[in-house]
């Protein structure tokens, strides 16, 4: 039975690490670019999540209106910092990249404080049982609602005309230009969504910790990178596999191992063991 419950737990995890790494791994289909300050994204999102709770009046339209900002900040920071550098070498980027996570990170201690922020009340902590299963409806919510979003993804990237051009362009820029399709603005979509999701993911971690801070992106930043290079730089099917995959290794990892290493030592040894194994990831090539 307590396996049942930390193979949930391990899904409720592994599922806020696609939604961040899912559009981490977008972006670097598109601009082979690793976006490092996606992570500062999602801390800002939680923080918009608890501050609009209040005067919104509920918790939904603060958590929509959070995706939307972060998901135009996402934009400004394609046009700001990476569409100059689209010629120059990677690592200029990713220097750059690493430079807005910390000054992301610096700003949300000087505006809200270094002690972090809570909702005034808690939300979504009635229980909800089927049988022996159990989950408070934050982690319901949390596994539903990411089913449904990368669901709705993969259909959008499948299905449209703009999910289709975002794929061609990432397969192969030159052909999808010479059909029309717009490079510039799939990226201004790709960064919207991407950003979108992950200012969702930073909501619905707040309402599960009821607690955010600065550095609340920290951690994941790290996971983040580890999980798309796990699941084969570039491949959205890897990166859902993986991260999935650490959420439960996390959730049993704790229960065997909690007393002499803590879930995220216990996460990075599992990925770099993985990693010596099979370096290329686990889908073996970018898709």
């Amino acid at each position: 039975m307590i396996y049942i419950d930390l193979v949930l737990q391990g899904l409720i995890n592994g599922s806020m690490y696609a939604l961040i790494a899912v559009g981490l791994t977008l972006i670097y289909g598109l601009l082979r670019v690793l976006h490092v300050a996606h992570a500062g994204l999602y801390a800002i999102g939680a923080y918009l999540t608890v501050v609009w709770a209040g005067p919104f009046g509920s918790l939904w339209p603060a958590l929509a209106a959070a995706c939307i900002v972060v998901g135009v900040l996402g934009m400004i920071i394609y046009r700001l910092v990476y569409e100059p550098m689209l010629d120059k070498p990677p690592y200029v980027a990713l220097v750059a990249s690493i430079g807005l996570f910390i000054l992301m990170e610096e700003g949300l201690r000087l505006v809200f404080g270094p002690y972090g922020a809570s909702f005034e009340t808690m939300l979504l902590m009635e229980r909800l049982q089927w049988g022996p299963v159990g989950l408070r409806s934050a982690e319901a919510v949390v596994l539903v609602s990411a089913v449904v979003l990368l669901t709705a993804l993969g259909l959008f990237t499948r299905y449209t005309r703009t999910g289709i051009g975002w794929r061609a362009t990432v397969t192969d820029p030159t052909v999808a230009a010479s059909f029309g399709v717009s490079a510039r603005r799939t990226r201004y979509v790709c960064f919207f969504i991407a950003s979108a999701m992950a200012a969702y993911a930073g909501g619905m971690v707040a309402v599960l910790n009821n607690l955010v801070e600065p550095t609340m992106g920290a951690v994941p930043s790290y996971k983040m990178l580890a999980i798309i290079v796990l699941g084969g730089l570039g491949s959205v099917r890897g990166t859902l596999v993986a991260s999935l995959a650490l959420g439960v290794v996390e959730a049993i990892g704790t229960v065997k191992f909690g007393q002499v290493l803590d879930r995220d030592s216990i996460a990075f040894i599992a990925l770099i063991a993985v990693l010596l194994v099979r370096p290329q990831g686990l889908s073996g090539m970018a898709r």
